[in-house]
């Protein structure tokens, strides 16, 4: 009895240490994968940084969009209704998107990747891209957001809605796009490959945002988009969560 009783003793002495050292291990994995992250979105701005034309000409077809828009659908006439304001505005956003995300694996040539694949895990290589293209679209959005305001009128009514409907299509196009992306580049950047893959997951972010949009343009209560947003947030989160899970694999080969 003495001896079990000890040994019980020593089990619960040790129970707290070993999942201590679980969670410090956890809590490692976690800080290193964050370290390696920020290196690589580091990384991301410098190249964006250097190669301003890409950035510059993806600004120019914004304006220059939203311009012809202006000039060619009676807007300059006030002819412009809401619904085709709401429609245009996420068409050109796409389209921008599209443009800004499908040069996230192109412009890598071999050999930085092989080095990427030697310093860094191919999870902390997708949510860098992730992370970054969403920076990226949103920035592109309000930008579209402002000049569409300038140049079209600003009729929307529920600010806070359509900026958080923004903030969740933005994050929805960058996770597809980078991971059709990624797909893409290993079939040796086949634009055509990117379109049809992109295309069942593109629709259905596309579609709930601009139903989301349109109550924000409408000014109708919270409550009305709820469920739409919580579709929203459930699509962009699978589509995360797949990158996550598929990309290693597709990485490794």
């Amino acid at each position: 009895m003495k001896r079990g009783s000890k040994l019980c003793k020593f089990l619960n002495f040790l129970a707290p240490l070993c999942l201590c050292g679980k969670s410090l291990k956890a809590n490692f994995y976690l800080w290193a994968m964050w370290k390696e992250i920020s290196v690589l979105i580091h990384k991301e701005i410098t190249l964006e940084w250097r190669q301003k034309y890409a950035l510059n000409g993806i600004l120019l077809y914004v304006v220059s969009a939203v311009f012809i828009t202006y000039l060619s659908v009676g807007a300059k006439m006030g002819n412009l209704s809401i619904p085709t304001w709401n429609a245009l505005y996420w068409i050109i956003i796409l389209f921008s998107a599209v443009n800004a995300v499908a040069k996230s694996f192109v412009q890598e040539h071999q050999g930085r990747q092989l080095y990427y694949y030697m310093i860094a895990s191919p999870e902390s290589i997708i949510l860098s891209k992730i992370i970054y293209n969403t920076g990226l679209t949103l920035i592109l959005a309000l930008l579209g957001y402002g000049v569409f305001s300038v140049i079209l009128g600003n009729p929307v009514q529920d600010q806070g809605l359509f900026l958080t409907n923004l903030i969740l299509g933005s994050v929805g196009f960058s996770a597809s796009l980078t991971m059709v992306s990624g797909i893409a580049s290993k079939a040796g950047n086949n634009a055509t490959l990117m379109a049809i893959l992109s295309f069942p997951v593109i629709i259905p972010i596309l579609l709930m945002a601009i139903r989301i949009s349109k109550n924000a343009l409408d000014g109708l209560d919270w409550s009305v988009s709820a469920d739409k947003l919580l579709s929203l947030l459930a699509i962009n989160a699978i589509v995360g969560v797949t990158a996550y899970i598929l990309f290693p694999y597709l990485w490794r080969s």
